[in-house]
C-alpha cells in the first residue's frame, strides 16, 4: 500500500488567484469559500482570488486565506479518493494539516486562524522585529552564531526548513548581527525577509499567551492519522497534545527538516503539498529525490500520480 503524506504551506506561500482553481473544478470548494466569508465576516474569497497584493500579504489576512486555500484543495483530493498516512504543516499549516486529520472542523480552524493572525500581526507591531533566511550553514554554527548575536538582544532560529537553509528571528540589531556573523562563517546567503514580526521567536511570546485562550476555549477531536507537529516533529493524535503543541509553536522554532526525515524514516512514498505554492514540494525533492512529489497548484502533477499508477 501506498502512503502518502499531506503537507501544507505557511505564510509566504500566498499568491493573488490562490483558491481558485480548486473552486473552479468543485463545488465543495466553492462551499468552503462561501462558508469562509462568512466565519471572517468579509469578502476573503475575492482577496485570495483577485487581489489586491499588498491586502492578501497582511499577516492577519494571509493566515486565513492561506487555511482556506487548503481546505479548498483538499476536495479535488477527497473527490478522487486520495487519502493521506500522515499529514504536516509549516507554521500557519499545522492548522491546516490538523483540520485534513479531522481534528478541528473548518469553521473551528479558520476562527482560530483568523485570531492567529490578528494578534501576530498585533504583536509585530508592539514589538517590533526581524527575519532572515541563512543558506549553506549548519545548524550547530548557526545556533552559535545567534547566541553570540544575542548579546544585542533577542536572537535564535526560527525555522530549520532544510538541513541548509534555516531562518532566524529577533530583535533588528542582534538579526542584523547574526547576517554579518553567519556571512564571516561562511554562510552561501543571507537574506533579510519581508515579514511584519520575529515570528516563532521569545518576542511572540504574548502573543503565545493570547492565543492560548482561543486554544483552551475550542473544540478538538482526535486525529484520525497522525499530525507531524512543528514544535518536536512528533506523530501526535491526541486533542490534548494539540493545543499544548500549538501553543508552543507561536515562540518556538519550526522543526521542519525534521518532520521531513521522520515522515522518510516512517515510509511516506508519495508527499503532496496542498494549498498554494511549492515551497514545501520542492523541498522534500531535495531531500529524498527517489520519492514521489507533487503539488496541489500544478494538475497535471497530481494527474501523473495517477497515470503512473503509484495512487489508485
Amino acid at each position: 500500500m501506498v502512503k502518502i503524506a499531506f503537507l501544507f504551506p505557511g505564510q509566504g506561500s500566498q499568491a493573488v488567484g490562490m483558491g481558485k482553481a480548486a473552486a473552479d473544478a468543485s463545488p465543495e470548494a466553492r462551499e468552503l469559500a462561501r462558508r469562509a466569508d462568512t466565519v471572517v465576516g468579509f469578502a476573503l474569497s475575492t482577496i485570495m482570488f483577485e487581489g489586491p497584493e499588498d491586502r492578501l500579504k497582511d499577516t492577519a489576512i494571509t493566515q486565513p486565506a492561506l487555511f482556506v486555500a487548503s481546505a479548498m484543495a483538499l476536495e479535488p483530493l477527497k473527490k478522487r479518493g486520495v487519502k493521506a498516512s500522515w499529514t504536516a504543516g509549516h507554521s500557519l499549516g499545522e492548522y491546516s494539516a490538523l483540520y485534513a486529520a479531522g481534528a478541528i472542523d473548518f469553521e473551528t480552524g479558520l476562527t482560530l486562524v483568523k485570531e492567529r493572525g490578528r494578534i501576530m500581526s498585533e504583536a509585530g507591531k508592539s514589538r517590533p522585529g526581524a527575519m532572515a533566511a541563512v543558506i549553506g550553514l549548519d545548524a550547530e554554527k548557526l545556533e552559535a552564531v545567534c547566541r553570540e548575536a544575542s548579546d544585542l538582544g533577542v536572537c535564535a532560529p526560527a525555522n530549520y526548513n532544510s538541513d541548509s537553509q534555516i531562518v532566524i528571528s529577533g530583535e533588528a540589531s542582534a538579526v542584523a548581527k547574526a547576517m554579518a556573523l553567519a556571512t564571516s562563517a561562511g554562510a552561501a546567503k543571507v537574506v533579510q525577509l519581508n515579514v511584519s514580526g520575529a515570528f516563532h521567536s521569545p518576542l511572540m511570546s504574548d502573543a503565545a499567551a493570547q492565543m492560548a485562550v482561543f486554544l483552551d476555549a475550542a473544540a478538538f477531536q482526535d486525529a484520525s492519522v497522525p499530525v507531524l507537529t512543528n514544535v518536536d516533529a512528533a506523530p501526535t493524535t491526541a486533542a490534548a497534545e494539540f493545543k499544548k503543541k500549538l501553543f508552543q509553536q507561536i515562540d518556538h522554532p519550526v522543526r521542519w527538516h525534521e518532520s521531513m526525515k521522520r515522515l522518510n524514516d516512517l515510509g511516506a512514498d508519495v508527499f503532496i503539498e496542498v494549498g498554494s505554492g511549492r515551497v514545501l514540494s520542492t523541498m522534500a525533492r531535495k531531500l529524498d529525490r527517489k520519492k514521489m512529489v507533487a503539488a496541489t497548484d500544478d494538475a497535471e502533477g497530481i494527474d501523473k500520480l495517477f497515470a503512473g499508477g503509484l495512487i489508485s
